[in-house]
This record gives structure tokens, C-alpha cells and sequence, in this order.
């Protein structure tokens, strides 16, 4: 078997190929990792939040037993329609 010039410039460019095609790949395998771990994140940050609101809303709700008035009152509500409105799949108010 004869290897001239036109034989190594076909096997560099199949090898270039094959090159690009795995790092096209391997981009799109770690764009796919990095988005479950983003999303795994956010879930857990939204597990956290509910947690504090409901830790909030218990503490005004305490307040407003004790007597407070005025902005209490006020933030309990506001939390009280946020809430409701994030448990029915509502679009934030902006």
C-alpha cells in the first residue's frame, strides 16, 4: 500500500470531522448537565422560600393575635394574596 499526499490530506480532514462532530457533542452533553443543575438549584431555592414564607406569614399572624395593627395587617395580606395566587399557577404582578 502506497501512501502519497492525497491519502494523509483525507485522513486529516475524516480526523478533523470526527473531531468536530465529539466536541459538538460533548458541548451539548455539558449544556444538558449544566441545565439539570441549574433547575435542581432553583427547586431547592423554591423549597427554601415557601418555607420562609410560611415562617413569615406565621409570625405576622402572631403579631396580628398580639394586637399589632397597621403595617401588619397590611403585609399579611399582601403575603396571604401572593401566596394564593402563587398555589393557583397566577403570572407575578409586576
Amino acid at each position: 500500500m502506497y501512501i502519497d499526499a492525497e491519502t494523509i490530506n483525507d485522513l486529516a480532514r475524516l480526523l478533523g470531522s470526527l473531531a468536530l462532530i465529539g466536541s459538538a457533542v460533548l458541548a451539548i452533553y455539558k449544556f444538558i448537565e449544566r441545565d439539570r443543575a441549574q433547575s435542581k438549584t432553583i427547586r431547592s431555592i423554591q423549597t427554601e422560600q415557601t418555607l420562609l414564607c410560611y415562617g413569615i406569614k406565621a409570625c405576622l399572624q402572631g403579631l396580628a393575635e398580639q394586637g399589632c395593627d397597621g403595617p401588619v395587617h397590611d403585609a399579611l395580606d399582601k403575603l396571604e394574596k401572593h401566596l394564593n395566587k402563587q398555589a393557583h399557577g397566577a403570572p407575578p404582578e409586576k
